[in-house]
């Protein structure tokens, strides 16, 4: 089978440093943007899920620090005294017990982001860059950022009060597509990518590695918000023939009727702004359960994340993975939804050049999509320089998502990126795409 990497040619170290730059510029932009407010709404805790946007803030600071200047060498002393830079330990202090801790103030917390950028820019032009392996830890600093970016914007999507972002930048129409299923034939495809091929790739998207699986359908688009209004009016959350039991307990615990943010009126709240729902964008904010729930009442499951990353890359055309679902060439936005502007979904369809080799349509994008598979190593998973990125979670209770939402920007999105999250988790982008054994 052919290498996976679909171009080999080096970049000069000029290159380099300024894609290093220019990554780390655009995820700060993104940070400093959904931080531009007043002290009371950066300390507030707007659910127990969530930090305060200054713990945020300063946490990126304190990885940059550590990763960019001290090497990881976490016994070094950075920027905050040892005392300080434990508060943004992620591991030593859970998300609903952060806004008790003695965080840096918005100014504090903004002057050390400052700080230690302009150290780390400073480091950068020094450097002595030969080839990219040289730069994954500025690549792995600046997708930790934009990952924060989206976990600071699902903060915002819970924070109560006027709307602070608006309504979001426009996005193409969508355009009729059935509700139906490409066919996808039994074989072998390469899962996963090598350091060659993607140098921003994170630990557990590698390595390469071939994989045979029987033939499956795959939904052509997204579940779309419409479709959800007709499981939920034909009573689908109210019959446990279609949930699994741990999903119907979590069901009648949690008290769920309808995706998050919905209203009985058949209105949404998103980002404040109090909207109809759109028929016809990708639902989410459905938890995995409702999203198996969904899957068993239409008739279909869930894919595995197998079938979802072949249904999204292989080209058996040629018999080899795209870089991504439509080709080689890097993202615009007439392929996906993208960067977090539009602040939503795109209309299912409105993206047609971004389908995959079978045709199927943005899976990239638009929503987290659900499957069915836990969160374990592939083959051959060597820890990155961040060991404790992807191995702790290994085997826990967690469901992978694949696909990105329209809140990822950056390096921070591949078809091998693997996110994963509790199945009861909502407040994520998170939607479904349905799947099926066979024809």
């Amino acid at each position: 089978m052919p290498d996976p990497a679909p171009d080999t040619t080096p970049a000069t170290s000029l290159d380099l440093r300024e894609r290093a730059a220019r990554g780390l510029e655009a995820s700060r932009v993104r940070t400093l943007g959904l931080t531009d407010l007043d002290e009371k709404e950066l300390t507030a805790q707007h659910s127990p899920l969530m930090s305060p946007l200054v713990w945020d803030l300063a946490h990126i600071g304190q990885q940059e620090d550590l990763w960019l200047l001290r090497g990881g060498r976490t016994e070094a002393q950075g920027l905050l005294p040892a005392r300080i830079e434990k508060l943004y330990d992620a591991f030593e202090h859970p998300r609903a017990t952060r806004v008790g801790l003695p965080l840096l103030t918005p100014r504090e917390a903004r002057s050390y982001l400052a700080d230690v950028r302009g150290r780390v820019l400073d480091g950068l032009e020094a450097a002595a860059v030969d080839d990219a392996e040289a730069l994954f830890a500025f690549a792995m600093v600046e997708q930790h950022e934009q990952q924060h970016v989206e976990t600071m914007l699902a903060t915002h999507q819970l924070r109560d009060g006027t709307p602070l972002l608006g309504s979001g930048a426009p996005l193409p129409p969508g355009r009729p597509l059935p509700a139906d299923a490409v066919h996808v034939p039994a074989g072998p495809f390469v899962l996963g990518v090598d350091g060659t091929a993607e140098p921003d790739s994170l630990d557990n998207e590698r390595p390469a590695h071939v994989v045979d699986l029987p033939a499956f359908s795959i939904a052509r688009r997204p579940v779309t918000n419409a479709e959800w209004a007709a499981f939920m009016a034909a009573g689908g959350y109210d019959d446990p023939a279609w949930w699994s039991e741990r999903g119907w307990a979590h069901r009648l615990e949690a008290g769920l009727e309808r995706p998050q943010f919905w209203s009985p009126d058949g209105s949404r709240r998103r980002f404040g702004v109090v909207e109809d729902v759109p028929p016809d964008e990708p639902v989410q904010h459905v938890c995995f359960f409702e999203a198996e729930a969904y899957a068993a009442w239409a008739g279909a499951r869930l894919p595995t994340e197998q079938e979802w990353e072949k249904a999204c890359v292989w080209d058996p055309a040629l018999g080899r993975r795209r870089r991504w679902p439509w080709g080689d060439s890097e993202w615009t936005p007439a392929l996906a939804n993208l960067g977090g502007d539009a602040l939503r979904p795109a209309p299912v369809g409105a993206y047609p050049a971004g389908a995959s080799a079978y045709g199927v349509e943005q899976m990239i994008g638009e929503v987290w999509e659900w499957t069915t598979s836990g969160f374990e190593p592939w083959p051959g998973f060597a820890p990155m320089l961040y060991a404790d990125y992807s191995a702790p979670f290994f085997g826990g209770d967690y469901r992978v998502l694949r696909g990105g939402s329209w809140a990822v920007g950056g390096a921070s999105i591949r078809p091998s990126f693997r996110n994963w999250d509790h199945p009861q988790r909502r407040q994520i982008f998170s939607g479904l795409r349905l799947a099926w054994d066979g024809v």
